[in-house]
């Protein structure tokens, strides 16, 4: 077993060997420009990152022309965001998102809140999911954009991306997800879910960093967009620069896999979360669980032990490889504003771990996890006269905490 331990899934995956294989040809051998229309070189990279395309798109119930490679998904969530609002302008300027979308889609619509748009961020019930009637009655005749993740990354809660989908069709509103935590681990069906756009990132099932792709519906309506970037007119207009072609490769190669084993991979995952989260909250008292008890992503597991800083919990096990919070926040201190908006009082919400399960996790380091995590907390709460307080029975809240 190699220490430490990797339970951080959902920040990033490690390549999936059969991925690396079918991209090593692309960097020395087969290196053409897809661009490049005149000589053999360029007509077999384009086949190649056509033949990806397609891939990506058979996993969501597209159709490849309806695909547009990106860097990743933050500049995917940038481009359905800014490039609809763009394009729309003069439909209208509002925009519904949800308070606990990542920092990509957040801080998009800030950014579109500075240039005169106005968005309504919607609020979530205490498991994290954003209820189909909260978008419904949010709509106005000014609304041209619905944007609700399709799992959240911190505490793996999936939304009902079906009933929002219908209630954006109704109204005639189109509808973007950032789906990035669920492609590839739950079945995803633009047409079935009622979704105009997606973005999705290959590193987070088992591909390689930097490349991305952004769903675009061709009908039914068709769905028009602003670019961000501007060249060679690459990608049917909508995002110029040259092709990266060892990654799209990848990205395909990964989406297939993903398409393989999905089923069979995620009640493997599921049944090991299930073993850490049983045998932590039945040698530990004081245990929450974060998100939803079944609309739940299978490799997901956030937890707040109480009276335990989560700082010292992850110092405490440096053979686990875990986040407190977001991979992309967590150089702040501020405890994280997805766990404040489903309610977690700020105490316990520095004290949340989350764990991501994935495909090379083994039954051996969930036991060990298990392990380290309990003796850990029971250490720390050995030294916590808090902890010993609570457990004496006094009311922690009615203490009149005075300095002298």
């Amino acid at each position: 077993m190699k220490l430490p331990i990797y339970l951080d899934y959902h920040a990033t995956t490690p390549v999936d060997p059969e991925v690396l294989q079918a991209m090593i040809p692309f960097f020395t051998e087969v290196f053409g420009n897809a661009a490049s229309r005149n000589h053999e070189y360029g007509w077999t990279a384009e086949a190649a990152v056509e033949n990806a395309r397609q891939q990506v798109a058979k996993l969501i119930g597209a159709s490849e022309k309806e695909m547009i490679f990106t860097s990743g998904a933050t500049e995917g969530n940038n481009l359905a965001i800014q490039g609809v609002a763009e394009m729309y302008k003069e439909k209208g300027n509002h925009i519904i998102t949800s308070c606990i979308e990542h920092k990509a889609v957040l801080d998009t619509c800030h950014a579109l809140e500075e240039k005169g748009f106005a968005v309504t961020y919607l609020p979530v019930d205490h498991y994290g999911q954003v209820s189909a009637e909260s978008v419904r009655n949010a709509i106005t005749p000014q609304t041209i954009l619905v944007s609700i993740m399709a799992a959240n990354n911190e505490i793996g809660t999936i939304n009902p991306l079906r009933e929002i989908g219908a209630v954006c069709k109704e109204k005639g509103v189109l509808f973007h997800t950032d789906a990035v935590q669920a492609v590839g681990k739950i079945p995803m069906n633009v047409e079935e879910m009622g979704i105009d756009l997606l973005s999705m990132t290959a590193h987070k099932i088992y591909g390689p960093k930097g490349i991305g792709a952004l769903y675009v519906r061709r009908k039914n309506p068709r769905v028009r967009l602003a670019a961000i970037v501007h060249g060679g007119g690459h990608e049917r207009g909508m995002r110029s620069g040259t092709l990266n072609v060892p990654g799209i490769v990848g990205f395909g190669k990964a989406i297939e896999v993903a398409g393989r084993v999905m089923s069979e991979e995620s009640s493997r995952i599921k049944r090991l979360r299930d073993l850490l989260w049983d045998r932590i909250r039945s040698e530990l008292d004081e245990v929450f669980l974060n998100g939803h008890p079944t609309e739940h992503l299978p490799g997901n597991l956030n937890v707040s032990f109480a009276y335990v800083e989560g700082e010292s919990l992850m110092m405490g096990m440096k053979e686990l490889a875990v986040s407190s919070g977001s991979a992309c926040t967590s150089a702040s201190l501020e405890p994280s504003y997805v766990l404040k908006n489903i309610g977690v009082g700020e105490d316990l919400a520095h004290t949340s771990i989350r764990f991501g399960l994935g495909r090379f996790t083994t039954e051996e380091e969930v036991d060990f996890a298990a392990e380290k995590v309990i003796s850990t907390v029971r250490k720390l709460r050995d030294l916590s006269p808090l902890y010993e307080m609570a457990k004496e029975g006094i009311d922690l809240k009615s203490v009149n905490w005075t300095g002298h």
